[in-house]
């Protein structure tokens, strides 16, 4: 897989980027058939919120689009705007739902609202008494205490008879608090009621599953899971292996190397005192990056607790974060890497196929998610495409 990330013939913007991102978008397809296996009899749809976790709608929902993926789901309606052209035929589903004053947006680009309370599936009744009858998803919450239709009012809905006919919701769906741990009895409760929806919306489409959802097994997974974070090579599970492919790999270049005295600090707040003549390598990725400031290798409260700090790789070695992350700068210790192997000007990796995402973000006492949400603009970024 590493040598995948390994580019000859890139452009030379990218081969001089302070910061460079290479997205593989053939394991993202592969990751999504992948989760469409999984999904035993259901299909499998692909969630693209956020610019694709970070990484491109554009280039990652035309993708996933051509491999096979027919439904998607959005945070925004904006998003699924520039989602549109990309997947023609596909279902687009909005997760905020609808709001007074966005039905052109949903109406000239062809997107679900998925109904998230009351208020807007008043709004929304009212809107079709005019319109006529047009699709939504609903939603319900089972569990959560985040957006959803409480189970009761759900139910309510379900045997209105006095519902408009032009309400004609294509999907029920709910989402999972604990699905990342196959033991919380959390996701055995959502899952029974969750089921009484189904049975009471008999004949539409239902889902329940995001990425670890589906790892739980057939009974979690209904008509149609809703992989995210999966797709993208992050952990679904946790204290599991991860079984997905690595996308995506984070580079920062190496602006100086300069050699720093035993007893000498390091960084903002002198919080690191070096206890040895050190090599540093000052590269040029920072907090304003993405690269979370509780990486810092010191004067953060997550190292004051112990915890150990980032690192990142070059040259086959693991290279630890001195003091703290700024906000476009950060310092590595080089000193135990031959100074042959590396150089002013060269890349090390941030996270990749040789520092998973997720381990560098247990580092900074968070997940995957993000750590590529939070990605900021300065990456160049270069697309290995798909081989579909």
């Amino acid at each position: 897989m590493t040598d995948r990330f390994t580019i000859s013939d890139a452009p030379e913007e990218f081969l001089a980027a302070p910061l460079r991102l290479t997205i593989d978008l053939g394991a993202i397809a592969d990751n999504w058939r992948t989760m469409a296996r999984r999904s035993g009899k259901a299909r499998c749809a692909a969630v693209v919120k956020a610019d694709a976790y970070g990484l491109g709608i554009e280039d990652v929902g035309q993708t996933l689009y051509h491999a096979g993926a027919r439904d998607f789901f959005v945070a925004v309606p904006a998003e699924g705007a520039t989602l549109r052209p990309y997947a023609p035929e596909a279902r687009i589903f909005v997760l905020s739902g609808i709001w007074p004053g966005q039905e052109e947006i949903f109406f000239d680009h062809d997107l679900v609202p998925v109904i998230a309370s009351e208020e807007q599936l008043a709004f929304w009744m009212s809107l079709l008494s005019d319109r006529g009858p047009y699709p939504c998803a609903l939603q319900v919450d089972t569990g959560f205490n985040r957006l959803g239709l409480s189970l009761d009012d759900a139910l309510a809905l379900a045997d209105d008879v006095s519902r408009p006919q032009s309400l004609e919701p294509v999907l029920m769906m709910s989402h999972l608090a604990c699905g990342d741990d196959a033991k919380s009895p959390m996701n055995r409760a959502q899952l029974q009621a969750f089921q009484q929806v189904a049975e009471a919306f008999s004949g539409i489409e239902s889902s329940l599953s995001a990425s670890a959802g589906i790892f739980l097994g057939p009974e979690y997974q209904f008509d149609l899971t809703r992989p995210g974070i999966a797709l993208y090579g992050g952990e679904a599970l946790s204290g599991a292996q991860n079984p997905m492919q690595p996308v995506v790999k984070a580079e920062a270049r190496i602006l100086q190397i300069r050699e720093a005295k035993a007893g000498e600090s390091v960084s903002y707040g002198a919080s690191h005192r070096l206890t040895r003549d050190s090599r540093l390598a000052i590269a040029s990725v920072g907090y304003a990056d993405g690269y979370l400031r509780n990486l810092s290798g010191s004067g953060t409260a997550l190292r004051d607790a112990g915890l150990p700090g980032a690192e990142a790789v070059i040259a086959g070695h693991r290279v630890p974060v001195v003091g703290r992350v700024t906000m476009d700068l950060t310092i590595f210790d080089i000193t135990d890497v031959p100074s042959a192997l590396v150089r002013s000007g060269d890349y090390l990796e941030l996270f990749g196929p040789a520092m998973l995402v997720d381990e560098l973000a247990r580092a900074a006492g968070t997940i995957g998610y993000e750590m590529l949400t939070g990605l900021g603009l300065r990456h160049e970024r270069i697309y290995l495409d798909a081989d579909l």
